[in-house]
């Protein structure tokens, strides 16, 4: 998203399993998935929401590309199903089949216990065989409806003038998932030449605008990463509705706990409730770190709950 936004940015690399000293004891942030945006000491979670503030804060009015492009030959961009389809289908409905599909019984048994806790449910390795086929069906299926959406030609899912957030939503699972050893025959040119050739065109397009230089990227430390944050400011758009927080049982400087509802649930993040709205809920926390940020999660796919404990 960035390199489709043009945003130059730093990233910091973080261990792929916990514990994550970084963000939950130094930041005070205990949600336990990756990756999230800082932009200077407001924290953004899950993709659909970091998806949304690019676009508000980077706008392409502003020079900078967008996720939700016109469609080809002119007319208005298809933003909120496209929002929707990222986050319920690619997201919570794709993402799960393919992640499920990785060969398990070839990883550390920490990998193993990380991931039980990611998913909230054991990884039966006697039963993965069965399974992995019963979900390389489900897959073959979903194929099939991208083939059917590229079947007429398109370059781009929505038929937009460039990708936008629906292909790369879908590209970084399905151009990933290509690489299975046991999933490769679903991809047959015979059957999907059109999902294919859609998967080698954005990938050649992220190419040419990465080696373009268009969204330079410093890698930094994570020490580093929390001075950039420390050393910026805080933005609270999002307001507080009155109606929206009364229908959820709560009320503003209350301190609640927000997790997804889907994985990861096991780690709420805690903290003052400071911002409510539809699109995202915003609590204050300060970690080890002394400093206090707001970190902004979706209302969407999201529970919000009144935690008993204080910071």
């Amino acid at each position: 998203m960035l390199l489709l936004k043009k945003i130059p940015h730093a990233r910091v690399e973080v261990s792929m399993t916990l514990p994550r000293p970084e963000l939950s004891e130094i930041m005070g942030i205990t949600y336990r998935r990756i990756p999230i945006l800082a932009i200077g000491r407001d924290i953004y979670a899950d993709t659909s929401l970091i998806a949304s503030t690019l676009e508000r804060r980077y706008p392409a009015s502003a020079g900078y590309g967008s996720l939700f492009p016109p469609r080809e030959g002119g007319g208005p961009s298809d933003t909120g199903m496209a929002k929707a389809l990222a986050m319920y289908y690619f997201d919570r409905t794709i993402f799960p089949l393919a992640a499920s599909s990785l060969p398990f019984d070839k990883f550390p048994e920490a990998f193993l216990k990380d991931r039980a806790d990611y998913m909230d449910k054991p990884i039966n390795l006697q039963a993965l065989p069965e399974v992995q086929q019963r979900l390389k069906s489900e897959l073959a299926c979903h194929v099939s409806l991208l083939e059917e959406q590229l079947s007429d030609g398109r370059g781009w899912l929505f038929d937009t003038e460039a990708p936008g957030l629906v292909d790369i939503s879908s590209h970084i699972l399905f151009g990933w998932i290509v690489f299975f050893k046991h999933l490769r025959d679903l991809f047959d040119p015979k059957t999907v030449p059109h999902v294919i050739a859609w998967i080698g065109r954005l990938r050649e397009y992220l190419k040419t605008a990465q080696d373009s230089n268009i969204a330079p990227v410093e890698k930094v430390t994570s020490e580093q990463a929390l001075k950039l944050v420390q050393a910026g400011d805080m933005e609270d758009h999002a307001g507080f509705d009155a109606g929206e927080a009364g229908r959820l049982g709560l009320v503003s400087g209350q301190t609640v706990a927000v997790t997804p509802t889907d994985t990861g649930k096991n780690h709420p993040t805690v903290g003052t409730l400071i911002g409510l709205n539809r699109e995202e809920v915003v609590i204050q926390v300060k970690g080890t770190c002394g400093t206090l940020l707001h970190v902004h999660f979706p209302r969407l796919g999201f529970a919000i709950r009144v935690h008993n404990a204080k910071l």
